[in-house]
């Protein structure tokens, strides 16, 4: 029997957000002096929340495990940032980002929280631009936008390759003033290590100072965990090597289900893999796809002239070129949602047309974009009878103010010219849409433990459209959580502060100081990262972008066995009372180690393919939609929420049934 209640509000769909705000429990501001909040974690999520809640009154303890919040994985982000207020006047909506996103998810996200953030969304840019964000502008001094992958309009505003970094400048500063003002205490350097409930409720946590190893105790009458994805489980990923699932896997342990560890997405257009000496993977941005098309070489004999050097990609004439996504979906083309376009290229890789010496890596060219802006830069600035070069000129300093910095940097890893050379791209574990289970509210299923940004399982379903993470992130900590908490905390005007001399304290204190003991006196001869690379082969040969039963189960044994090695064998230099990075790495390697055996399970259980989660198994046969994933609504319309019961292969599945009211339920099609 399920025990999930996801606090949906009753009526129409376009109501439910205002009449919810209308009818909510509010904490005067006097009693906001009187409570305190903990944040874990500082990106574009966490951040936001932060300065959000001291704004509004609220005492903060945000946490940190970077030297500074500037530096949260969300800096990384490059794209953009979607918001529905149609100043390309083409067509967009509220509605329309709502669907599209529920469509991009492929039908296994929460109607309500989809469309809550397509509402919300137009406000994250006020937002921002009044913080100073220097978004990009048009000829008129208007805000531009772009297009992204899955969706028919542009909507995605960006500051050229660099959108997460100046989001996160703004909202750092927006934290700032409030540390300035004493409403924010902030914790840098500080790893969350578990989670503290008193009487059922998350009433603080237990930190480990980074720098000198002391551990903490902090107490605060809510609790919001802000610490992104779990990506890493793959050890190869586009994800900082810091990201990690520690804090959302520790308070899984203490009763918060997790939802959907299966749907995880592989990006499309990131640097293709060089060697197994690599520590991780770097995104080249899905906004390079508005101009770069994308393909391989037709002839097996051009695929071996070019794999060994004798051929240039520049050689090929138009005719031996397959461009493949515009072939088999023509109404999307190179912008299909990432998950046809990372399987697509997989195929074309596995088929044998892989253009580096692994294989593993398509074109992404931008000659046709440079020859169309410089002949339009041409007519713009008078320029009669332009020469190739020049045209080409005139092209290529477009393509610089719209990607130069995206150019650079792949020009620094790979030491070629993508101004004159083909880019070279594979997919590549990204961004991951399942995580903590949340209801409408952000809370958990542990009373007054909130889940915010890529940490949660919210709004992206099977699959996340392009440029859709920073404005969850942002939609999340400014303008969703700060009415929800405050509804939640409203109970607790009379708790007065609350004491971390207790017995629950010592008992979760004592839990964390004991595995960290463990660690440093195992006598183990392998390091951290031996077992770290073992485990991420086996989620990418076979939990990665296409999985099957027989390869599941195997995955789930063998991540068991590499667990039970872990913790005979692991070898963890160094102090505990000084700043030791194999043991932060340890703690993260341990709770990726049971996630990754979840994460099979899950993916075990739905016999289904959607969106990330490809089922050979499951697969259209015949028809417009041959070779395309194929779910089964009826059987899992579902999300999967997993409750801990010890050995990753005992969690208890939950079901939240999906409705959908204001979308039809049909099997996508980007043709």
């Amino acid at each position: 029997m399920s025990v999930l209640d996801s606090k949906v509000p009753k009526g129409p769909i376009k109501d439910k957000w205002t009449t919810y705000k209308d009818k909510i429990n509010l904490v005067n501001p006097a009693n906001k002096r009187h409570i305190d909040v903990i944040v874990v974690g500082t990106g574009l999520a966490g951040g936001s929340a932060a300065a959000s809640l001291a704004e509004l009154g609220y005492n903060v303890k945000a946490f940190a495990y970077q030297d500074s919040p500037r530096r949260a994985h969300s800096i990384a982000a490059q794209g953009g940032i979607n918001a529905a207020k149609n100043y390309m006047g083409d067509g967009d909506s509220t509605y329309r980002l709502f669907y599209d996103t529920v469509k991009g998810g492929d039908y296994r996200s929460r109607e309500a929280n989809v469309y809550r953030l397509a509402e919300v969304s137009a406000n994250i840019i006020d937002q921002c631009v009044a913080q100073g964000v220097p978004f990009a502008r048009d000829y008129g001094g208007l805000l531009d936008n772009r297009s992204f992958g899955g969706v028919l309009v542009s909507r995605t505003f960006y500051a050229k390759g660099q959108t997460g970094q100046q989001l996160l400048l703004g909202c750092y500063s927006a934290m700032n003033r409030q540390i300035a003002r004493g409403k924010i205490e902030m914790y840098n350097r500080h790893e969350m290590l578990d989670v503290v409930k008193v009487d059922g409720k998350a009433r603080g946590i237990i930190a480990r100072n980074l720098i000198t190893g002391e551990i903490e105790r902090h107490s605060a009458h809510a609790v919001v965990i802000a610490t992104g994805g779990y990506g890493n489980v793959y050890f190869l990923s586009t994800n900082a090597m810091g990201s990690n699932a520690t804090a959302a896997w520790k308070i899984h342990k203490k009763g918060a289900f997790f939802a959907n560890p299966c749907f995880t997405q592989i990006h499309p257009t990131c640097i293709p893999r060089s060697g197994d000496y690599q520590s991780k993977l770097t995104l080249m941005s899905e906004s390079l796809r508005n101009d770069g098309r994308i393909w391989v070489p037709k002839n097996m004999d051009d695929v071996k002239g070019i794999q060994e050097g004798t051929l240039k990609p520049t050689q090929l004439k138009e005719e031996d070129r397959d461009y493949f996504l515009e072939r088999r979906y023509p109404a999307f083309g190179n912008l299909v949602p990432r998950d046809v376009a990372s399987r697509a290229a997989k195929e074309r890789c596995d088929a044998g047309h892989g253009v580096n010496a692994t294989g593993e890596a398509v074109y992404l060219d931008f000659a046709a974009a440079i020859e169309r802006y410089g002949t339009e830069q041409a007519k713009i600035h008078g320029v009669s009878n332009p020469t190739k070069e020049k045209i080409i000129e005139l092209g290529e300093a477009v393509i610089e103010e719209k990607y130069g910095n995206l150019f650079q940097m792949y020009e620094k890893i790979i030491d070629e010219n993508p101004y004159k050379t083909p880019m070279m791209i594979y997919p590549a574990t990204h961004y991951t849409m399942g995580g903590v289970w949340v209801d409408y509210n952000l809370m958990t299923t542990v009373p007054g433990l909130y889940c915010i940004g890529e940490a949660n399982f919210s709004d992206h379903g099977a699959n996340r459209l392009g440029a859709s993470a920073l404005m969850q992130g942002l939609a999340d900590g400014y303008f969703v959580l700060p009415y929800t908490i405050g509804d939640y905390l409203a109970d607790d005007i009379r708790t007065g502060p609350i004491s971390t001399s207790t017995k629950e304290f010592d008992e979760v204190e004592k839990e964390v100081k004991d595995r960290i003991d463990f660690f440093m006196n195992n006598k183990g001869t392998k390091s951290v990262d031996h077992f770290h690379k073992r485990l991420g082969k086996v989620m990418w040969d076979k939990v990665g972008m296409a999985r099957n039963e027989k390869g599941l189960k195997e995955a789930m044994a063998e991540i068991k066995e590499i667990r039970e090695e872990f913790w005979k064998d692991v070898k963890v230099p160094g102090s505990h009372n000084e700043m030791n990075l194999e043991l932060e790495k340890a703690g993260r390697v341990a709770d990726f180690l049971e996630l990754g055996e979840l994460f099979a399970k899950d993916a075990l259980v739905r016999e289904e393919s959607c969106g990330g989660h490809f089922r050979e198994e499951s697969v259209e046969l015949e028809g417009e939609q041959k070779g395309e994933a194929k779910r089964k609504d009826k059987e899992f319309a579902f999300v999967s929420a997993w409750e801990y019961k010890g050995e990753p292969a005992d969690a208890v599945l939950h079901k939240e049934q999906l409705e959908f009211k204001d979308i039809e339920l049909k099997q996508r099609s980007y043709k």
